[in-house]
């Protein structure tokens, strides 16, 4: 055997094996996933029992940043005043708007200055005033200078009065009961420091006074796509390392988060486009080079819902980002690799995030150019291209396939026969094109993250889902019994 047909056996062979790595690692991630899953429908009967601790759930501050929301900040406010919860406060970030956000808040909200003792416990950009609403006594606002998402929740977490604090976007669709099943972890573990909830597609949904009324599919292929990629990323991705403690995402769309932890780890870094990740992982660096023991933990019932891109261009600028986060937030934590302390988060969880989610667009790219090239040149044989197919598709679909399965053992959200056949359409489908070209976008973005080009958001085009809602002032929120998930309350998930 030559030279150049051992280099050809030796490629061959790596991208076989980066396949089968790959996607035996989220198999086994399915694994633990179906265990906790198991052990949650076994405890499943205790949540249909009155809770003992009722009205005595640690209060929560829910932190919002808005920059040139005027057209649905209010809304977005007034369906989190009806979320189900004993104690809990509303901060508006208004990051120096250049809208009308600022007199909108003022205006349904009746806005006066409060002059409050502001504690700097972490540096951020200049707050001019806060305010307080003369309707809602645990509604406050802070008008700051422009200093971006990170800088806001940092300015919310300094006036925020409470143990424990929830960062939401402003076009997050929150269940009424997403608050109690999110501090659930909490009241069960005082080690917790973090949760995060599971994140859906709001397209093709039903959304009345600010609540998901019913669970529907979206038209758009695209947004069918990602439905399926959110169940696999949420119900066996980050459950299954919630379940070894190695969790290194907590959405920025909803999680809660243990304030001193935060403080302590110096809170979320301005100077970055994934701060939701890079402070959970920032926490497991901290926490862990303390020998403080922590847990962070994922809730897998549906708490909020967003609305997914429609179109290709602001879908890429998503993953783009998406990518470019996960560099820095993985590049700034080195210390948490292989760390003398590191446990399962810098033993297993960083690298395997570091070799399949931040270099494996490389290798999984590349790896589909030389096996189809190689095999169009007949430098390999039919059975080994036939080995890459079933590793690359196969395994692929096989993993999509067990996430929609999980839910539909689970929550049962797409109860209609219809939904299901669609789901698993896009299941096969998405393996076909749609991972490949998320691929190509995740490879631009860790281009863009090597060039350090300068970082942009884009504009996110949305067809809505939100209706308007009003809530007088001292009505009292709907019964924790009322269900926002379009099933009858106390019904099986």
């Amino acid at each position: 055997m030559n030279t150049d047909s051992l280099l050809v056996a030796f490629v061959t062979w790596f991208v076989l094996a980066f396949f089968v790595l790959l996607n035996g690692g989220y198999l086994l991630l399915n694994l633990f996933s179906l265990r906790a899953l198991y052990r949650r429908g076994q405890e499943e009967f205790i949540g249909e029992l009155p809770r003992a601790y009722s009205g005595l759930e640690p209060p929560v501050s829910i932190l919002v940043p808005a920059y040139n929301e005027e057209a649905t900040i209010a809304a977005s406010i007034r369906s989190m005043l009806q979320l189900t919860y004993s104690e809990f406060e509303i901060i508006v970030i208004n990051d120096g708007s250049k809208d009308g956000t600022l007199e909108v808040l003022k205006r349904e909200f009746a806005l006066l200055p409060f002059p409050e003792a502001y504690r700097r416990q972490i540096a951020t950009k200049e707050v001019r005033q806060i305010y307080r609403s003369t309707r809602y006594p645990n509604v406050r606002v802070i008008d700051k200078v422009n200093g971006g998402k990170a800088d806001s929740l940092n300015a919310g977490i300094n006036a925020s009065r409470y143990p424990l604090f929830c960062g939401v976007d402003a076009d997050s669709v929150l269940q009424r009961d997403s608050l109690a099943k999110v501090t659930e972890p909490f009241l069960r573990d005082p080690t917790v420091v973090a949760t995060g909830g599971t994140v859906r597609v709001a397209n093709g949904c039903e959304i009345s006074g600010g609540f998901l009324t019913r669970v529907g599919l979206p038209r758009s292929p695209l947004a069918l796509f990602q439905v399926v990629e959110y169940l696999r990323a949420f119900l066996f991705g980050r459950l299954g390392w919630s379940a070894l403690n190695g969790m290194l995402i907590i959405s920025g769309a909803f999680g809660i988060f243990r304030k001193d932890a935060v403080v302590l780890a110096g809170g979320y870094r301005p100077d970055t486009i994934g701060e939701d990740m890079e402070l959970v992982v920032r926490m497991h660096r901290t926490l862990r080079a303390a020998r403080q023991p922590y847990r962070i933990e994922f809730v897998p019932d549906p708490v909020c819902w967003t609305e997914a891109p429609e179109d290709l261009a602001t879908l890429k600028n998503q993953r783009v980002r998406w990518q470019r986060g996960l560099a820095e937030s993985l590049n700034a934590n080195w210390g948490l690799l292989f760390s003398r302390n590191g446990g399962i988060p810098g033993w297993v969880a960083f690298p395997f995030m570091l070799f399949f989610e931040w270099l494996g667009p490389v290798i999984e790219l590349g790896g589909y150019l030389y096996m189809f090239y190689a095999f169009l040149t007949g430098l390999i044989s039919w059975e080994a291209f036939g080995a890459f197919l079933f590793v690359a598709l196969g395994l692929g679909i096989l993993l999509s396939a067990s996430g929609l399965m999980l839910e539909e053992m689970s929550f049962h959200l797409y109860p209609r026969g219809k939904q299901l056949m669609l789901l698993g359409l896009m299941v096969v489908l998405e393996n076909l094109g749609y991972r490949q070209l998320n691929t190509w976008w995740r490879l631009i973005g860790l281009w863009r993250w090597l060039l350090q080009k300068e970082a942009s958001w884009g504009a996110m085009k949305r067809k809505g889902v939100e209706t308007d809602v009003r809530v007088a002032p001292g009505v009292a929120p709907p019964s924790p019994g009322e269900s926002s998930s379009g099933r009858p309350p106390g019904s099986a998930p």
